[in-house]
């Protein structure tokens, strides 16, 4: 099956694309303003110049995304500055406040996020919406980066006095991690139509035979994922935790400050 594009969509194709297109977007988008609250605050120059290119790159795929939804017919504003925080769809996991000046929470949040969002990347690599399709190798390219600069520092940290701040992280990000995989109302259409060619049970799993055995090398004690309950607040339902409503208030304060007709966008983006 392949789908046109936008304007051929049925209803019910146009609704899994959608909830598809903001599930990623938000994600990054979410991903990225988080990342950014370590610039000047990381432990080197060289540490804080490859987060803030992270988090670059993170608006820079969420643009990928809001791009498409904008060609079928939402505004930008629609998409993030002026849109309801409670129908965001990313996962609780982005929105996670760090703990204050914990260098391990950021970087165990990455190796977390970017190794599944490489599996969710290679499952649209044959996308039947072409402009999904079109746009994952630029993708591909940079979580590959990005989960790599992850794991060398996740091995530096648990190789001295800082294992036990990355295993405090395990503890209390993997639950929230775990919510990456929750599904939305749309997700056996989303399988159905192959806009993605796997379900996210299978991307879990597939997840977990990666980070597990990754992180247990490092000696960390990873918890049961089937004793794992999620948190109260998946993300992927709308359901969200009050750290999302005060993050999304900051990065819109000076939107909101200026009344913009419409957001100013720099040529070349994205």
């Amino acid at each position: 099956m392949s789908l046109d594009g936008p304007h051929s969509l049925t209803p019910d194709e146009r609704d899994a694309v959608e909830e598809l297109l903001f599930r990623m977007a938000d994600d990054e988008y979410v991903a990225a303003e988080r990342y950014i609250e370590w610039q000047i605050f990381a432990p080197t120059l060289e540490s804080d110049l490859a987060l803030s290119n992270i988090a670059q790159d993170e608006f820079g795929h969420a643009r990928l995304w809001y791009d498409l939804l904008q060609d079928m017919g939402y505004s930008e504003q629609e998409c993030i500055w002026e849109r309801d925080p409670a129908t965001w769809t990313h996962s609780t996991l982005v929105e996670q406040p760090f703990e204050e000046g914990d260098w391990a929470d950021a970087i165990l949040r990455s190796y977390l996020y970017d190794t599944a969002e490489n599996l969710r990347m290679e499952a649209l690599v044959d996308s039947s919406y072409p402009p999904i399709a079109d746009r994952v190798a630029k993708v591909l390219a940079e979580e590959r980066y990005h989960r790599e600069h992850a794991q060398s520092w996740l091995e530096r940290l648990t190789g001295g006095e800082h294992h036990e701040k990355v295993q405090a992280a395990v503890d209390r990000l993997f639950p929230y991690a775990l919510t990456l995989f929750a599904a939305g109302p749309n997700e056996d259409a989303i399988v159905e139509l192959g806009l993605r060619t796997e379900n996210l049970d299978d991307l879990r799993e597939e997840w977990l035979e990666i980070v597990v055995p990754f992180l247990e090398s490092l000696d960390l004690t990873v918890p049961e994922p089937d004793e794992v309950a999620l948190p109260e607040e998946t993300g992927r339902d709308a359901s969200h935790t009050d750290a999302w409503f005060d993050l999304y208030e900051d990065f819109t304060h000076t939107y909101n400050e200026l009344e913009l007709e419409e957001p100013i966008r720099l040529r070349g983006e994205g």
